[in-house]
């Protein structure tokens, strides 16, 4: 597969791995303007009262500027308030007691720049999902070859269903009977462990490239 182009989102839902999925290298782009209303500080999660967001706080009022250059707000304790929230998503999922660690530590570290946050979060994901995409970050058209450009693509005001790259799989989940599908990759790592890359390869529509 050519390489892809993509947005830089906080534990990116299932459609987005999905469409990753294959790719030997993912461009990054942190000259990028921070969009509003994206999943670049936000993500998805199951409880036992239904799905919850989990949102990142971002200093100032980001008058469209570069994301490597949007910095986290730790000044509200919403770190905390995310471990807290995936201890009660998933404490009893088979695989949360091996994987949660490697974000926890992410997160206490507490980054500057949400751009860093993000890509080392990726990058575990990555890790745990034991795929060997090589992460790129370029700058604005530093790249002059042939690239498959999903940049702007995967947004919250639309829904997975109007786009061709994830098919509903399911599989157990922690809470309750009715399958709730793209949530974030937290979810199938902690409910799938190892399984998490079958998952995700079911998960995919089959697309030309």
């Amino acid at each position: 597969m050519k390489p892809i182009a993509i947005d830089l989102f906080y534990l990116p839902n299932l459609e987005f791995f999905s469409a990753l999925r294959g790719h030997e290298e993912a461009f990054l782009f942190p000259q990028a303007k921070y969009p509003r209303q994206s999943y670049s500080n936000r993500c998805q999660l199951r409880l036992a009262n239904g799905v919850n967001t989990l949102s990142i706080p971002i200093q100032g009022r980001r008058p469209r500027i570069p994301l490597r250059d949007v910095k986290v707000d730790y000044s509200q304790n919403w770190v905390q308030n995310h471990l807290r929230g995936m201890q009660s998503a998933y404490g009893k999922a088979p695989f949360f007691d091996y994987f949660f660690p490697y974000f926890q530590e992410a997160l206490i570290r507490k980054e500057v720049h949400l751009w860093d946050l993000n890509l080392e979060l990726l990058t575990i994901c990555l890790k745990l999902l034991r795929w060997s995409v090589k992460l790129t970050v370029l700058e604005e058209d530093a790249y002059t070859g042939e690239m498959e450009d999903l940049r702007g693509v995967f947004l919250p005001s639309s829904s997975f269903e109007a786009r061709n790259f994830y098919q509903v799989i399911a599989y157990p989940q922690v809470f309750g009977s009715d399958f709730v599908p793209n949530l974030s990759v937290l979810d199938v790592l902690f409910c799938m462990g190892a399984q998490a890359d079958m998952l995700l390869s079911q998960s995919q529509k089959k697309r030309e490239q």
